[in-house]
């Protein structure tokens, strides 16, 4: 059959190619009348109709509308007050445009007295959208205590506005510092962020066991918790330093505050031996020694003659303390010493503070340990400013060095040994957990 097909193709074409067009063209007329037949015979008004009807809810964008117009904003801004400043430029300075409450403001004698008079107090207010206050809050420490003073102006319903003096009490929380010796220890506190107060109750707490005047080494760390007295949560002052760790010279020195019941509280170190000395590591609290305790060649008698003190410089007018606790046995000039302190510690113990440029002391009174004396000054005999400072054991110098090395440690109760040795724990496990940065990278 397909090679007839095949011999009919070769031989005939033309006959072959026309029945194939015929054929075709007869099958489209056949569709064609197929489709038209349908379209004749299907009536589209016969076809089934439904109507369908729903209800349609609006977007709610109306009442979101009223609702954003409605809304107003809260601002809060808070700025230190400046030396110079008046109600207006403060008010300008914390984006307030309100001429009523500035007003207001420069007619409060309490505004005028704790905040203009007072640079570095900082304000916070809070302010409408339209730049409108609402609300104006100073705090500030109350008598040097653990309190604080709140001074707050509000706006009113009428549209005025009141102000109010309150004394609420200073909260206190607990925060943790550290840093690393690159230069010096207080370059270090500064960089760390911590107060001069905390930073020199570091210095009275390891005063027996470091010389910050001549041990600071670079790579040297410390970590202090301290008390952060609150107002509202702001930060007012620094209290007491609660724990430390100080690493010197590769020597780690860890301290915790500690109180019995019945006892006044003090450092201790872990193991729980009291960092109570019964001497001062040194007179000044951070200083350098200029002469120590020996035979020396005399600056102005141009001889050699003992030395029997040692010689701390420092800026005029810084203060110097008694090293323990005892009684004022002089107080006012003394030939070559000028103005010096002698006091009495008893059991044959006395120690002299010469050249002072001021005493704050007097004849007889008695002084707890680290108490001011006076003030470093150049009176007397001297070829410049310093502290003569001697410390004498029934009449004969020694040395002030090995001398102030003595101590008295005061031994926990037994009964307050469990709660310290739990209290230690604690800290040993804080101090532990703490992510330090590498000092290598601190050098750089």
């Amino acid at each position: 059959m397909l090679r007839r097909a095949a011999h009919a193709l070769e031989h005939h074409p033309r006959q072959v190619t026309a029945a194939m067009a015929a054929l075709l063209l007869s099958a489209a007329g056949g569709a064609f009348a197929v489709a038209h037949t349908a379209e004749r015979l299907i009536d589209p008004a016969t076809l089934p109709v439904r109507e369908l009807i729903e209800s349609v809810e609006p977007l709610p964008i109306a009442a979101q509308a009223e609702v954003l117009d409605a809304f107003r904003f809260k601002l809060y801004r808070t700025e230190p007050v400046r030396a110079n400043d008046t109600a207006e430029a403060l008010l300008r300075r914390l984006g307030i445009n309100d001429p009523a409450a500035a007003a207001f403001l420069r007619a409060d004698p309490t505004f005028r007295r704790e905040v203009l008079a007072r640079a570095g107090r900082n304000v916070a207010v809070e302010a409408s959208d339209s730049q409108a206050l609402h609300k104006l809050t100073v705090r500030w420490l109350f008598d040097r205590s653990d309190r604080f003073e709140r001074y707050v102006v509000e706006r009113t319903a009428s549209g005025g506005f009141s102000a109010r003096l309150e004394t609420a009490p200073l909260v206190a929380s607990l925060r943790l510092a550290g840093g690393v010796v690159r230069s010096s220890y207080f370059e270090a506190t500064d960089r760390a962020g911590l107060s001069d107060a905390v930073a020199m109750q570091v210095t009275s707490i390891f005063k027996g066991e470091i010389d910050f005047n001549r041990g600071m080494k670079v790579g040297d760390r410390f970590d202090v918790v301290y008390e952060s007295l609150e107002a509202d949560g702001e930060p007012l002052r620094s209290g007491r330093v609660i724990s430390a760790e100080f690493v010197n010279a590769g020597r780690r020195h860890l301290a915790m505050w500690f109180k019995e019941p019945t006892r006044e509280g003090g450092y201790f170190d872990l193991d729980g031996r009291s960092l109570e000395r019964a001497f001062l590591a040194s007179p000044m609290s951070v200083t350098r020694i200029t002469s120590s305790y020996k035979l020396r060649f005399h600056p102005i008698l141009h001889e050699w003659i003992k030395h029997e003190g040692v010689d701390y410089g420092g800026p005029v007018g810084t203060p110097v303390h008694t090293i323990a606790e005892g009684v004022v046995t002089h107080a006012g000039p003394m030939g070559a010493y000028g103005n010096i302190v002698i006091v009495n510690h008893g059991h044959g113990v006395e120690t002299r503070y010469a050249h002072l440029s001021r005493i704050e002391v007097r004849n007889g009174q008695k002084l707890q340990r680290g108490q001011t004396v006076g003030l470093l000054g150049g009176t007397g005999r001297v070829t410049g400013p310093h502290l003569h400072f001697e410390f004498r054991e029934n009449g004969v110098a020694t040395d002030p060095v090995v001398a102030l090395q003595r101590n008295q440690e005061p031994v926990l109760s037994a009964q307050a040994k469990v709660e310290f040795d739990r209290q230690s724990h604690s800290i040993r496990s804080q101090f532990a957990s703490i992510d330090r940065v590498p000092v290598v990278a601190l050098r750089d």
